[in-house]
């Protein structure tokens, strides 16, 4: 049910840079930001950069930085300040002191947007349990979470050290009651990938907001949800697909992102067993974004941490109708170049994936395969 005069928040952006860092890439910064902050509907009315050799320990931002943060909450009536950044419970409390608004930090933002975006019983269950682990430690705020979770408001005066203490119990229960309905969820999800034994798993993965949701759905049969948003993908997506006679399980999974919550990914570690346990990954990339190479270098990064970097790669450079050159290839020779919008290219890459697939279909699972197929 959509609700009708509902009024968006209005909120400031704050993004620090190091000094030994470009101005293109504090720029790159302050436009995902922008672009994060949009999604859960506050309604940008200023942009605040500053580099500094570091952060400030207290506030984050230089006194003289803050102050104009100050004025511009004042004479603007802003609700929410939003960090690019993750903040120590202690900066938080001091910027609302300082501020007398809600503050938001990077992770929060993201945490609350995968919140709205979250569609099955796991994923919703998923992002919960990594929102209850980041706010436990930062339960001494000018704003209760829990009321906000409940339809409430912000309050000027902030919460009571007892309302807060109750709070914290509150959140501790909700923590063992999540993990114990997430890991019966783990068990039956556990389940239905054993089942697909004998059968070539692949993945798509890559940087929010890639593309990675329409290319599955000109591989596969059904659709899936489609958007030019971050995080338009939340839940994991499984279909059949058959090239060729082929037949393999294709997983549209979650995007990753700089700075992407550590709890977050914690709490999705049954999700990302989709491409842990993938035999091909299609690392998709926004060929179009002129910070692609860091979100590969993003991308590879965290498959590393997530001990899946030594699967068989293709990278797949999407959004090529708005490039007027083709990037540098993988250095493994798995790359293709497509436009997943137009459908330019997917030709080639269904011949580029049929042969991996066939590979993989040789060397693990020969005996699943009928020789006619070849």
């Amino acid at each position: 049910m959509i609700e009708t005069g509902k009024k968006n928040e209005k909120g400031l952006l704050v993004a620090v840079g190091l000094k030994s860092e470009p101005d293109e890439k504090l720029k790159e910064m302050m436009n995902e930001l922008a672009f994060l902050t949009q999604t859960l509907s506050i309604d940008v009315l200023g942009e605040f950069t500053q580099k500094l050799e570091y952060p400030d320990p207290r506030t984050f931002v230089g006194k003289g930085k803050l102050e104009d943060i100050k004025a511009a909450c004042r004479v603007d009536k802003i609700d929410v300040v939003v960090f690019d950044d993750d903040l120590s419970p202690s900066q938080l409390r001091n910027l609302e002191r300082e501020l007398k608004v809600k503050i938001y930090d990077r992770s929060l933002l993201i945490l609350d947007i995968f919140l709205k975006r979250a569609k099955t019983a796991q994923a919703k269950t998923q992002v919960e349990l990594a929102r209850f682990r980041y706010l436990l430690p930062r339960l001494t705020r000018m704003w209760t979470h829990l009321e906000r979770q409940k339809g409430g408001t912000a309050t000027r005066g902030g919460a009571g050290e007892k309302e807060i203490e109750t709070d914290r119990r509150i959140i501790r229960d909700q923590i063992t009651l999540l993990r114990k309905k997430l890991e019966k969820i783990e068990k039956q999800s556990n389940t239905r990938r054993k089942s697909r034994k004998g059968i070539v798993r692949v993945a798509l993965v890559g940087y929010t907001n890639a593309g990675k949701s329409t290319l599955m759905n000109l591989l596969g049969k059904d659709k899936v949800y489609a958007k030019d948003e971050l995080f338009a993908t939340v839940d994991s997506t499984v279909r059949k697909v058959v090239l060729n006679h082929l037949p393999f399980l294709l997983s549209d999974t979650v995007g990753f992102i700089r700075k992407l919550p550590h709890d977050l990914i914690e709490s999705f570690k049954s999700t990302l067993a989709e491409i842990k346990e993938a035999d091909i990954l299609l690392h998709v990339i926004d060929a179009s974004n002129p910070s692609h190479e860091d979100h590969i270098k993003i991308v590879d990064e965290t498959l590393s941490e997530m001990g899946a970097s030594d699967i068989s790669t293709i990278r797949v450079f999407n959004k090529m109708d708005n490039v007027n050159e083709s990037p540098v290839q993988n250095r493994n020779g798995l790359s293709t170049y497509i436009s997943a919008k137009k459908g330019t290219g997917i030709e080639e890459l269904r011949a580029l994936l049929t042969k991996e697939v066939k590979k993989i279909h040789m060397k693990i699972y020969p005996h699943y395969i009928r020789p006619e197929v070849y």
